[in-house]
């Protein structure tokens, strides 16, 4: 573990640079604070022997390259949605849905899980799968019989 006065030096040094080069990867200054505090957590907690200034230089850069990546990839981060569109779509489908969301709502659990996670969050079956640790061809049945009993609550067509 590294000194308090040589991660005080790092980050007086480097701290501009980090903070650049997060904002290149994810352009949204709460997530360019969460990085640059891994990163330096990181480099505290590293026993690494750096040959020069350049070598740590690097090394921070790698690290923060790495943190960024893994900020992206992460299933949160590419499965948001701004509060503003949730509020957009809320207020114009409100009065249509309202009797859809009662209906899904009565459904038992087992049902309104997958029902949930393949309309509303948008999960594929396999997905949904693997989140309830059941088998693909359960979450197709299951989601069959929702649609089956949705479909006699609310009247709809027999064609479909």
């Amino acid at each position: 573990m590294r000194s308090e006065q040589e991660v005080n030096r790092a980050i007086d040094q480097y701290s501009d640079m980090i903070r650049r080069l997060c904002m290149i990867y994810l352009k949204n200054y709460a997530d360019i604070e969460d990085i640059f505090q891994t990163v330096f957590l990181k480099y505290t907690l590293n026993d690494t022997e750096f040959k020069t200034s350049e070598h740590e230089k690097a090394w921070l850069i790698r690290v923060t390259i790495n943190a960024c990546k893994d900020m992206l990839k992460n299933f949160f981060r590419r499965h948001r949605v701004s509060i503003d569109e949730v509020i957009e779509q809320a207020a114009v489908s409100h009065n249509d849905s309202c009797e859809v969301l009662e209906a899904v709502l009565t459904l038992p659990q087992k049902y309104r899980n997958v029902v949930y996670l393949h309309y509303i969050e948008g999960y594929t079956v396999p997905e949904i799968a693997d989140i309830l640790k059941k088998n693909v061809n359960s979450v197709y049945t299951l989601l069959t019989r929702s649609k089956q009993i949705l479909k006699e609550k609310l009247g709809g067509d027999e064609d479909e």
